[in-house]
């Protein structure tokens, strides 16, 4: 939703076209043996290969911008028998093309390595037979240690493929089909161990070469050092001081399922080895802190202030749990500080906790499972405000120097041009380090794929790539850094774009994101273009909020494609189609008939609204009175009321010429002689035509709520304006309605006063 999709263009097209013909030149020859090509020449091209593109990362100037193409693979699913069932092959075994199943490989790798969209290395097996592997997925923070030379791996269930350069190697989607072997690990060839001589360490020196891995922040080295420690018999004090210092460790990798086990086991073994328990309880309220889990982390903290009051960063972290829990709580956030927040932060990730309201996730009928209101709400009550579970940010500027991506899917004929392949490696590596968050990910809608029933192998959690794919595919919302500065260049529109059809292409292509995220509780929602919810941003946060009034049991929606006045009902119907497996039956989709008659009019007023000039705009009643005319005459091309199916044309003709006549002086400012009263008209009727519902006589009241374009906000302030000169009476009402359309637009209205309006 809302991300820069470029399925259909011609680029994707062609794209698409190359990558078949690949796949069908890879699938010819599947199952075939590849003559082998000489270890020295496959090491050499490699390296030369590697300092070619070294070359180009440091000659990219600031200003440089590429997009790099990935192209999603044909699915597969995950090992998920133990390595003990399986049977060790060889690199002269292997076949194109196929998935050796039921078999491992045990390799080393005999160059360095190098990342582009996966680590890549030259690896050899025992009979010292050499190729490529590529790794997909892996922690791109730390790919330089990730296949260094001289490292151990086993692949299970190798899948040897022909590679997009004619060469062939090794590929791996899933985490769990890589095992990374400890320098001292018994399964490596007695050939290529590296440290022998430490076969035969003690706990306490496993447990001391640890704690300087730590020391050089070299994690994972402290882990795997650790982890050996507790296999080499060590002394009850021993294992409560090696299990309290790898908890350090997982917290720094952001394994918090397992830095709360180890914390949980320290905290239980301190009194028995008669050793303090401060260190056990800090970090534990730290892994349930990053877990979410705020509630219980306050408690933590307070029994650890009790015990140990002078621990003052125990104060500190509490302070700060204390506010993410009313902020679960009570829904109640800082939105100006969030927004300062978010503009220094990158990628800009905020210290915030979910808010959860008056919703629930209940059966939605032939729509699978939706998002329904537990209590009446008001227009403009927050619904929630949700973290990302993971956010992957793309500075769109076009100073900023960075790479972006086109994720291209073969398959589904389908591309995007922005994150959402890093947030792919995002939520599989979040998912990895901590499975128990795998039900909160892969509980969403994931269409007919067909997961893997496997939850943990070897004791690794399974984590099926393809089915994360496809629920970001399904789920993911692009999103701007936040949506307030977004609309900033929007407001410009009213001053530098004039017509109807100029501002519309300018909106939708401004809805197109490449920054992107996945929020769970929000993915829940269906799709409708009469939408009653409606989303913004600030940072990873995301506000929802109701954008009219609900009863109890009311299901929440919101659009997944933005409706737009030129969009016929097909066309919309087959995007919704071909990505959602669904059709609008939104009453909002326009038949070819109307849609041509209702261009032909809007056409007329647009050419109308061009030709004003000074000596037609001093009579602006005039202009007001044809510009209504032509409005009501688009009007009569809808077949229901605009309560029902908002007239997106007509506000869209009436908005376009009060830009104008505003441009121009409007409220006999300049030029333009316009009566309040007529002002009043026309901004009534733009309203009216998004399916407000209004009464706008001795008292202004809103009857219902129509569709919440950004503009709605600009609407409500001309018309307080308005109202100023025609009937000040109703200006504080007229002030509400916009601060109300503020809230539901940008998700907060501590900026209300500082909007200014138009």
């Amino acid at each position: 939703m809302d991300t820069h999709d470029v399925s259909g263009t011609l680029e994707l097209a062609q794209s698409i076209q190359r990558r078949e013909k690949t796949l069908a030149d890879s699938q010819a020859r599947k199952g075939q043996r590849p003559a082998r090509h000489p270890r020295n020449q496959v090491i050499l091209r490699f390296q030369l290969h590697l300092m070619a593109f070294r070359i180009r990362v440091l000659s990219k100037g600031p200003q440089d911008f590429t997009i790099k193409s990935s192209f999603v693979p044909l699915a597969y699913v995950p090992c998920v028998a133990p390595l003990s069932a399986l049977k060790k092959t060889m690199i002269d075994d292997l076949l194109l093309e196929t998935h050796h199943r039921g078999t491992y490989l045990l390799v080393r790798a005999v160059t360095p390595q190098n990342y582009i969209t996966a680590v890549m290395a030259i690896v050899e097996d025992e009979k010292g037979d050499v190729l490529m592997a590529q790794l997909y997925h892996q922690d791109d923070g730390r790919a330089e240690d990730i296949l260094v030379e001289g490292m151990v791996l086993i692949i299970k269930e190798p899948y040897f493929k022909l590679m997009s350069d004619g060469g062939y190697g090794l590929r791996v989607d899933h985490l769990s089909d890589v095992v990374f072997l400890a320098a001292n690990d018994e399964r490596i060839p007695s050939s290529w161990q590296q440290e022998s001589a430490q076969q035969s360490a003690t706990a306490l020196a496993w447990k001391t070469k640890g704690n300087s891995h730590v020391k050089e922040s070299s994690y994972r080295s402290a882990i795997a050092c650790y982890t050996r420690a507790l296999v080499c018999a060590p002394t009850p004090e021993e294992t409560h001081t090696i299990r309290l210092n790898r908890s350090l460790a997982f917290l720094k990798t952001q394994e918090y399922d397992a830095a709360l086990s180890d914390a949980e086991f320290a905290m239980t073994s301190a009194s028995s080895v008669k050793k303090p328990v401060e260190k056990a309880l800090f970090r534990k309220a730290q892994a349930l802190y990053s877990l979410e889990r705020y509630r219980e982390c306050c408690e933590v903290l307070k029994d650890l202030r009790l015990e140990y009051p002078d621990n003052t960063a125990a104060k500190s972290e509490l302070t700060r749990a204390i506010s993410r829990l009313a902020e679960q709580t009570h829904g109640k956030y800082p939105f100006k500080q969030m927004y300062a927040e978010a503009a220094c932060l990158q990628p800009p990730r905020l210290d915030r906790a979910t808010y959860l309201g008056p919703v629930a996730v209940q059966p939605a009928g032939s729509r699978g499972r939706g998002l329904f209101t537990t209590k009446a709400v008001k227009a403009g009550d927050l619904l929630f405000c949700e973290k990302a579970f993971a956010h992957a940010f793309d500075d769109q500027k076009a100073d900023s120097g960075c790479n972006t991506t086109m994720l291209i899917d073969p398959e589904s004929r389908s591309g995007t041009i922005g994150s959402q392949s890093d947030l792919i490696n995002m939520t599989v590596q979040k998912l990895h380090r901590n499975p128990s968050l795998l039900p909160l990910i892969t509980d969403l809608h994931h269409g007919a794929y067909q997961p893997v029933d496997a939850a943990e192998v070897d004791g690794q959690p399974v984590v099926d790539t393809f089915l994360i794919r496809r629920i970001i595919a399904l789920n993911c919302f692009g999103c701007p850094l936040s949506t307030l500065t977004s609309y900033q260049h929007d407001r410009s529109l009213s001053s530098s774009l004039s017509t109807t059809s100029a501002l519309e292409k300018e909106k939708e292509e401004k809805n197109a994101f490449h920054s992107c995220g996945l929020w769970p509780t929000a993915s829940y929602i269906n799709h409708s273009c009469d939408s009653n919810a409606r989303r913004s941003f600030v940072g990873d946060m995301m506000v929802a909020r109701a954008t009219r009034d609900l009863p109890a049991g009311t299901e929440l929606t919101w659009w997944y494609q933005q409706p737009w006045p030129r969009q016929p009902a097909q066309s919309k119907n087959n995007k919704l189609h071909s990505h959602w497996g669904f059709a609008c039956a939104c009453a909002q989709a326009t038949s070819p008939a109307a849609l041509a008659k209702r261009d032909a009019l809007a056409a007329g007023l647009r050419r109308y609204v061009l030709s004003l000039g000074a000596r037609e705009l001093r009579d602006g009643d005039a202009v007001a009175v044809r510009i209504q005319g032509a409005a009501d005459a688009m009007a009569a091309t809808y077949g229901a009321p605009a309560s029902d199916v908002p007239r997106l044309a007509v506000w869209m003709a009436v908005q376009s010429a009060l830009v104008k006549m505003l441009k121009a002086g409007g409220l006999g400012m300049g030029p333009v002689v316009l009566r309040p009263v007529r002002m009043v008209e026309l901004l009534l009727a733009a309203l009216a035509a998004l399916g407000f519902v209004i009464d706008a006589g001795a008292a202004l009241v809103v009857r219902r709520w129509g569709l919440l374009a950004t503009d709605v906000v600009d609407l409500w302030l001309l018309l307080r304006d308005a109202y100023y000169l025609a009937a000040p009476e109703l200006v504080t009402a007229a002030e509400g309605y916009a601060r109300t359309a503020h809230r539901i637009v940008f998700g907060e209205d501590e900026t209300f006063e500082s909007y200014g309006g138009v």
